[in-house]
């Protein structure tokens, strides 16, 4: 995941307006008493977020209509807000952290710089995409896969286990992104299954089978397969289902399938949201959390083009994904996960970071 988000930019301007608006409307009406009707517009809250702009403008949009309580957004890498408010703890800004993926969350958690979520709030998530110690809220999903060029490489020439990305015989045809987020709990689920030192050895040989194919972002992976300069990569399932609504079916070359079931490069990622323990605005960033997990929140995600899958069990994603329920992940769980730092110093030992 990058900042600049190019994509989804080009693709939210040229809908001009996303269905999820429209649901979000229609159902605003029906929530609103159990999120606390409406506010005051002097009431305020700062969402510092690495989630996609359009669908975190989406959420905050319809909330704001809802409630009345303005939110002042600011977006940004996660792992660089996580610096950011690790610095401001002298003047803190952020009322509400919103993140592509848990590392970053359980980051602040282990430095106790996060408030307690409203026990309602955290029982409209599954526990175990929750935090461990209750003081984040689970969002959405997403799952990792293979995108690959059939043109270039058949969906049986793949690799089934992520450890098969380093066998040479995949040499100048594969590419991903190390410094993504993203690709961070896959190496900590590598690192988990098989030990640090293979996990070391793997990202060196995946090192020297990219090559050049070592690309800034999930995005340019998913460009670059598809348009035939590499024959795979991996990515999580939502950039080729964005990039198939942006450029249409005809223009799409591309496909996606998964490891092995269980396998560890076949990992759930959990994007999650936090109120700072700093925080002078409690209630109202309470309820914000409330919202992104409301029904009226879950099915703003599931119309969105961001193409996440929400955790609320009665919203399903409109898109035409493997259902949520059928996904068959790596058992690791989000305490095993981490704050992301073993991932953080194999990639930079293996010269990635």
């Amino acid at each position: 995941m990058t900042a600049p988000r190019r994509r989804v930019r080009r693709l939210a301007a040229a809908l001009g307006v996303t269905l999820a608006a429209v649901l979000a409307a229609g159902t605003l009406a029906a929530c609103g008493t159990a999120l606390g009707g409406a506010s005051s517009g002097a009431d305020s809250i700062t969402l510092y977020s690495g989630q996609h702009e359009q669908t975190t403008q989406s959420l905050v949009n319809a909330f704001e209509l809802q409630t009345g309580i303005k939110v002042n957004v600011r977006y940004n890498d996660e792992d660089s807000f996580v610096d950011e408010i690790l610095a401001e703890q002298a003047h803190p800004i952020a009322d509400v952290f919103y993140t592509e993926n848990s590392p970053a969350l359980e980051a602040l958690q282990e430095k106790g710089l996060l408030a307690p979520v409203d026990p309602s709030t955290l029982a409209r998530t599954p526990a175990k995409y929750n935090s461990p110690q209750a003081d984040w809220v689970g969002v959405s999903a997403r799952v990792s896969v293979l995108i690959y060029n059939p043109s270039l490489i058949s969906k049986s020439e793949l690799p089934t286990t992520v450890l098969q990305l380093a066998d040479p015989r995949y040499k100048g045809k594969l590419a991903f992104a190390a410094g993504e987020t993203d690709f961070q709990p896959i190496v900590t689920a590598v690192a988990r299954a098989y030990g640090q030192a293979q996990a070391l050895s793997w990202l060196d040989g995946i090192k020297a089978n990219a090559g050049a194919h070592i690309y800034p972002d999930n995005e340019t992976i998913a460009d670059e397969v598809n348009r035939g300069a590499v024959a795979f990569g991996v990515v999580n399932q939502y950039y080729w289902y964005r990039m198939k609504a942006e450029l249409g079916a005809s223009n799409v070359h591309s496909e996606i399938t998964y490891f092995a079931p269980h396998d560890p490069g076949y990992v759930v990622d959990v994007s999650g949201a936090a109120i700072l323990k700093s925080s002078k605005h409690q209630a109202l960033a309470q309820r914000f959390l409330a919202f992104l997990v409301s029904k009226a929140g879950q099915e703003i995600i599931a119309h969105s083009i961001s193409y996440e899958y929400p955790l609320d069990d009665g919203v399903t994603t409109a898109a035409p994904e493997t259902p949520f329920s059928q996904l068959q992940p790596y058992p690791i769980s989000i305490a095993e996960l981490g704050d992301g730092s073993t991932a953080i110093a194999l990639l930079s030992k293996a010269g990635l970071l």
